[in-house]
C-alpha cells in the first residue's frame, strides 16, 4: 500500500483481544511494507558498518606504502557511501509510509466503529478518550511500526558485524560478541518500570483530554452559571498532574539514555586497551585495530534503535490498548423470538407477509417493538408520549435497529470474571421483518432517527442538505416544513460573499453561529430531505417557541403524508397534530388513542402533556390550558392554509 492509494478500500477485521496482539495485526497486514523498509535498512546499516573496514584497509595501505591497497580501499568507502545514502533515504521513504499508512488504517478503523455505534459510543466510551485514540494514540501506534522495520534492521547488523569481526580478528571480536550483547540487554530490567511511568503518564493525559473535550462542550452553560474558573480549576490541577507524570518518565528513558551512552563507552575503552596491547605484541596489525575500533564506535547507531524501539512499544502499547477497547465495541444483534409480534391484535404486518429472513430488500409497512408494545401503523403519523426522557431517547434509538447495549459484554478486570449482562430486549420490526438481521446499511435506509441533540457539520446550507435522499422532497419544501423562513434571512444577511444566497453561507462547526432551534430546524429539515420509509425523531421542536412549533408539527405532517412518522414529544401543539398518539409508561403501552381522547380518559397522560404532578389537578385544569393553548393556534394554521 502506497500513500497515493489511501484510503483502504477495505482497512480489514482487527484483533481487539488485547493491544499487542492489535499492533502484531497491524504488522502482519503491513508485512510488504516492513519487507522493503527492512531490506533497506539492512543496506543502509550494513553499509555504515562496513565503513570502518574500509578505513582500516586505508590506513594498513598508508603503514605499507601500498597505491593499489590505498586505492582499492577508496573505491570501497565511495561504494559504502553510495549504499548508504541509498539506503537511507529509500529507508526513509519507507519507513514514513508504513506510518501513515498504519495510522490511516486504524483511522479508517475508528472511523467505521464510530459510524456504526453512533450516540451509543459516548454512553460506553468518554468522548475524550475517543479524541485521544483518534488523534495522539494514533500517532504513538504509527511510530512503533514504522520503528519496528528499523529495528529489526539494526538488530541482523549487530548480529552480522559480531560474526563478522569474530572471523576478521578473533582475538577482539570476541571481546564485541560478548560485549555488544550486554549493552543490547542491559536496559531490560528497567524498561517495566519505565512502561508502567510511560503508562501512568498516557492514562493522565487522556483524563485531561477528557476534561477539557467535556469543558469546552459545555462552554456556553458554564458561561452561564459562572462555573469557567471551577473548571480551569480542575483542567489547571489534571495538567499539572500530566506534567508532573511527564517529568517522572523522562527521569526514567534519560536513565536509560544515560546506561546506553556509558556502557558503549566503556565497551570502546576495553577495545582500545586490549587492542593496543596485541598490536604492541604484534598480535594484530594497526589497521586492523583501527578497523576494530571504528567498528565499535559505529555500531553505537544501531544500539540506539533498543532503546527507540522500547520507548515506541512503551507508548503505543497502551494506545493500542485504547484502540482495541473502542474498536472492540459491537452492536449486540438482537435476535427475536418466533412468536415476536406475529400475534395479538396490535401485532405488526408487512404489506408482502416479510419475515426475518427475507432477502436485504428496504422492508416496508407497520413498525412495531415487541418490548414495549408500541405499534407506529405504516403511512400514519404517531406521536409517542413517555413520562422520562431517557427511555424516550433509548426507545427511539431500539426503533431505528441495530441498538446497543449501555454496558457491553465487558470483562471485569478486578475479579477476572466476565461482568453479567442483562438480557437484550427483541429487535424492533418492520413489515414483520426485524430491523436487526437486516445489513446495518439497509436498516439505516428504512427508517432514520433523528435524536434530541443533532449535529451539524460544517460547511454551506447546501452541503448540509446533500444527503442522500430518495429525491421527492425538495430542499425548499423541507426547509419551509420545518419552519426555517428566520433561519435563512439570518444566513443571507451573513453570506461572505454578498450574493444573498442563503444556500452558499458556510455553518459554523457543530452549528454554533445559530440558535438552538434554528439548530433544532435546519436538522430536521435536513431529515425530511432524506425522505426515509419511517422517520423517528425525539424532541424535534423541543427549542423553538409555541407558535413555530405548532407550525412545524403541521408541516412535517402535511410533508410526511403517506409516509410512516413516529415523533416523541410532550407538546399538546405536537400532540395535536397527530393521527395516532401512545403512552408508553414504566417501558410499556399503556394507552392508545388520539391527543383529545387521552386527555379526557387517562389520568397518567394528563399528568405528563400538562406538567402536573398531582392527577386530580390535571384533571381540573390540565384539560382547559392544553385546550386553550392548542386550538386557537390550529385554527390559525387551518386558515392561512
Amino acid at each position: 500500500m502506497q500513500i497515493r492509494d489511501l484510503p483502504y478500500p477495505d482497512p480489514g477485521v482487527p484483533d481487539v483481544r488485547s493491544g499487542p496482539r492489535f499492533l502484531y495485526w497491524l504488522g502482519r497486514n503491513q508485512l510488504g511494507g516492513q519487507l522493503k523498509s527492512l531490506s533497506w535498512g539492512l543496506l543502509h546499516q550494513c553499509g555504515v558498518a562496513g565503513l570502518p573496514l574500509g578505513v582500516g584497509l586505508a590506513v594498513q595501505a598508508v603503514v605499507d606504502r601500498s597505491g593499489s591497497g590505498l586505492a582499492f580501499a577508496g573505491a570501497l568507502i565511495a561504494l559504502l557511501g553510495v549504499a548508504v545514502a541509498l539506503g537511507d533515504t529509500m529507508l526513509h521513504r519507507t519507513a514514513v509510509t508504513n506510518w501513515i499508512t498504519a495510522a490511516a488504517r486504524v483511522q479508517q478503523l475508528l472511523a467505521r466503529r464510530t459510524a456504526e455505534l453512533g450516540s451509543a459510543l459516548t454512553r460506553r466510551v468518554a468522548a475524550g478518550e475517543v479524541v485521544a485514540v483518534s488523534t495522539g494514540d494514533v500517532e504513538k501506534i504509527g511510530w512503533f511500526v514504522e520503528a519496528l522495520s528499523r529495528f529489526a534492521a539494526a538488530a541482523l547488523t549487530l548480529v552480522i558485524v559480531c560474526v563478522g569481526l569474530l572471523v576478521y580478528q578473533p582475538a577482539l571480536g570476541i571481546v564485541v560478541a560478548i560485549g555488544v550483547p550486554v549493552l543490547a540487554l542491559a536496559v531490560l530490567p528497567l524498561l517495566p518500570k519505565a512502561t508502567r511511568r510511560a503508562d501512568a503518564q498516557r492514562e493522565k493525559a487522556g483524563k485531561a483530554t477528557e476534561l477539557a473535550s467535556d469543558t469546552v462542550a459545555g462552554l456556553r452553560v458554564l458561561r452561564g452559571i459562572g462555573g469557567e474558573e471551577l473548571f480551569l480549576g480542575r483542567y489547571r490541577s489534571a495538567s499539572q498532574e500530566v506534567r508532573r507524570a511527564a517529568v517522572r518518565s523522562a527521569r526514567m528513558w534519560a536513565l536509560i539514555s544515560a546506561i546506553q551512552v556509558l556502557l558503549p563507552g566503556l565497551l570502546l575503552i576495553a577495545v582500545v586497551l586490549y587492542g593496543a596491547k596485541l598490536t604492541v605484541d604484534g598480535r594484530i596489525t594497526v589497521g586492523e585495530l583501527v578497523t576494530v575500533y571504528s567498528a565499535v564506535t559505529l555500531l553505537l547507531y544501531p544500539l540506539r534503535h533498543f532503546e527507540e524501539i522500547a520507548m515506541a512499544y512503551s507508548f503505543s502499547r497502551p494506545s493500542a490498548k485504547r484502540a482495541a477497547r473502542v474498536l472492540s465495541l459491537e452492536r449486540t444483534a438482537y435476535a427475536t423470538g418466533e412468536d415476536d409480534g406475529a400475534t395479538g391484535e396490535d401485532g405488526p404486518t408487512g404489506e408482502d407477509g416479510a419475515t426475518a429472513s427475507a432477502a436485504p430488500a428496504v422492508p416496508s409497512g407497520d413498525l412495531y417493538d415487541p418490548a414495549s408494545g408500541l405499534l407506529a401503523p405504516a403511512g400514519r403519523f404517531t406521536a409517542v408520549v413517555c413520562g422520562d426522557p431517557d427511555l424516550a431517547g433509548r426507545l427511539a434509538e431500539h426503533l431505528g435497529g441495530h441498538a446497543t447495549s449501555d454496558a457491553g459484554p465487558q470483562a471485569d478486570t478486578d475479579s477476572g470474571t466476565g461482568a453479567g449482562t442483562a438480557e437484550a430486549p427483541p429487535s424492533a420490526l418492520l413489515g414483520g421483518v426485524a430491523l436487526d438481521d437486516l445489513p446495518l446499511i439497509t436498516a439505516r435506509e428504512a427508517v432514520l432517527v433523528q435524536d434530541k441533540d443533532p449535529v451539524l457539520l460544517s460547511g454551506t446550507l447546501a452541503e448540509l442538505l446533500d444527503v442522500p435522499a430518495s429525491g421527492m422532497v425538495a430542499a425548499a419544501d423541507a426547509l419551509d416544513a420545518a419552519q426555517c423562513e428566520d433561519v435563512l434571512a439570518a444566513l443571507a444577511q451573513a453570506s461572505a460573499d454578498r450574493t444573498d444566497d442563503p444556500m452558499r453561507t458556510r455553518i459554523t462547526e457543530r452549528g454554533r453561529s445559530l440558535s438552538g432551534g434554528q439548530r433544532q430546524r435546519l436538522a430536521l429539515a435536513r431529515s425530511l430531505v432524506t425522505d426515509p420509509p419511517v422517520l423517528v425523531l425525539d424532541e424535534p421542536t423541543s427549542a423553538v417557541d409555541s407558535h413555530t412549533e405548532a407550525r412545524v408539527a403541521a408541516g412535517v405532517k402535511r410533508l410526511r403524508t403517506g409516509r410512516t412518522t413516529v415523533v416523541f414529544a410532550s407538546s399538546p401543539l405536537v400532540l395535536d397534530q397527530a393521527d395516532r398518539v401512545v403512552l408508553v409508561h414504566e417501558g410499556e403501552v399503556a394507552a392508545v388513542g388520539t391527543h383529545r381522547e387521552l386527555l379526557h380518559t387517562d389520568p397518567r397522560y394528563r399528568a405528563v402533556v400538562t406538567r402536573e404532578t398531582d392527577a386530580e389537578d390535571a384533571a381540573r385544569s390540565g384539560v382547559t390550558r392544553a385546550m386553550e393553548k392548542a386550538v386557537p393556534v390550529r385554527e390559525e394554521i387551518e386558515e392561512s392554509a
